[in-house]
């Protein structure tokens, strides 16, 4: 059943995928830390799997950009980028909806693309992953600095070598076959390079989508094995906790690759899961009036003190001349104007890295008129109205606007956490309380990126 490799073009990249199977519905699967589309082929155990999977679905699988047979990018590719690249490769096949598998790594950009884009997702099945890597007071199950930091330099020496390859294929399936194991290892060695998989731990670590969970309104299966690491049992249960509706489902074994060993009670739950998802979705309506969305203010700074100086006459063209250079870079970067009052814009990205450079670009190119604007963003579920969108998310980001200084942009802590691998830098502000929202909130000035 080995398919043929087509590419799709995301912007300026192309990216690897292969389609199998023609079942009634289209599912993409989301790899873990790195693919081959071609060479997962050659491992006995992952070629049974995707043939078990094609047999009652049309499976897509890609490479995600910089990994497999993918185009190498220099940087590293953001939640959001891959993103975009999903939607690409849905387009490239004419799929207009799908359900997702997120696999290990490749979850938090499963559970991003629900909650973003829930008109392209009809169901979510996330197989042995997290909602972030890195410890934290609220997260006490997540990897600590200095283990991350000693796990990282180990990659960057070792990653490529057959010892170091075997040792992880081993650990990824450590009941499967030795020569399954060595196919395995092959696959993962020829997917990526030391540079590639070095930056994609470290964006990796950097991400963390806790606050998407309560955005997801799509069937959700959370899936591990009862022996992985407790790493993975622990990231797991919590995803099933925080995402409404999801059902969690522990399956005998201690393999953390989906195909290893006992493979087939794996696979009977995602088509039972599925299978019953797409009944109910032919006959349901798709719930799209709430979707995960990057909400943008900006005003002018001491607007009243402008429109004295210059008169009515130059202060209508000034906010006309304002106005046009806002439209613009909203244009430029993707973003949806909402709503205007006065001085000051009202808008919605989907996503939050292109909310943010939309936002500097706009402080900067406006001091070209004589003025400054503060700009606020955060990153939450909104509920569609028509044209218009609503709901405490929008509360948040007026308020974390008001907050920011002449000239800056100063994010929530949900938007500076789904932004890994960006280049953004930030500025901690500390805790804030935001008028009329309940506790506290950390905020972040963009410093560059």
């Amino acid at each position: 059943m080995e398919a043929e490799t087509r590419y799709a073009r995301s912007g300026d990249v192309s990216i690897a995928y292969q389609v199998t199977g023609d079942g009634a519905f289209d599912v993409v699967y989301v790899p873990p830390f790195v693919s081959h589309v071609e060479l997962a082929w050659d491992v006995p155990g992952v070629a049974a799997f995707n043939r078990r999977l094609s047999s009652f679905c049309r499976l897509i699988r890609f490479d995600k950009r910089g990994t497999g047979m993918s185009d190498r990018v220099s940087g590293v590719p953001t939640l959001e980028t891959r993103m975009d690249d999903v939607r690409a490769v849905m387009d490239a096949v004419g799929s207009e909806r799908a359900a997702l598998i997120g696999v290990s790594e490749g979850g938090p950009m499963s559970i991003l693309f629900a909650a973003t884009y829930p008109e392209r997702a009809w169901a979510l099945a996330l197989c042995g992953t997290f909602p972030r890597e890195r410890w934290a007071p609220d997260y006490p199950f997540g990897i600590q600095d200095e283990e991350a930091r000693r796990d990282d330099e180990e990659l960057e020496r070792t990653w490529g070598t057959r010892e170091a390859t075997l040792a992880t294929a081993q650990a990824l399936a450590p009941s499967a076959p030795p020569e399954e194991q060595q196919a395995l290892a092959t696959a993962i060695r020829q997917s990526a390079s030391p540079g590639a998989v070095v930056a994609l731990s470290r964006m990796n670590r950097e991400s963390d989508v806790r606050d998407v969970l309560p955005a997801i309104r799509v069937p959700t299966l959370v899936l591990n094995r009862e022996e992985e690491h407790p790493f993975t049992l622990q990231g797991s249960a919590y995803l099933a906790e925080h995402i409404p509706g999801a059902r969690h489902v522990e399956l005998p074994g201690a393999d953390h690759l989906m195909s290893a060993g006992d493979w087939e009670p794996y696979a009977r739950a995602l088509e039972e899961f599925l299978q019953e998802a797409w009944a109910e979705e032919a006959t349901a309506e798709p719930e799209t009036d709430r979707v995960l969305a990057t909400i943008l203010f900006t005003d002018i700074v001491g607007s009243t003190a402008k429109a004295v100086e210059l008169g009515d006459a130059r202060w209508r063209q000034l906010l006309e001349d304002h106005h046009s250079t806002v439209r613009r870079l909203l244009l430029r970067y993707r973003g949806t104007e909402l709503d205007t009052a006065g001085d000051g814009f009202f808008a919605a990205f989907d996503g939050p890295a292109r909310g943010i450079r939309c936002a500097r670009a706009i402080t900067e190119s406006v001091r070209d008129l004589g003025i400054e604007v503060r700009a606020g963003l955060h990153t939450g579920e909104c509920e569609r109205m028509n044209a218009k969108v609503g709901g405490i998310a929008v509360h948040i980001g007026a308020r974390v606007a008001a907050e920011a200084g002449p000239g800056e942009v100063v994010v929530s802590s949900t938007v500076k956490d789904l932004v890994a691998g960006s280049g953004i830098a930030f500025r901690d502000r500390g805790a804030a309380e935001l008028k009329g929202v309940p506790g506290e909130w950390r905020l972040f000035a963009v410093e560059s990126g």
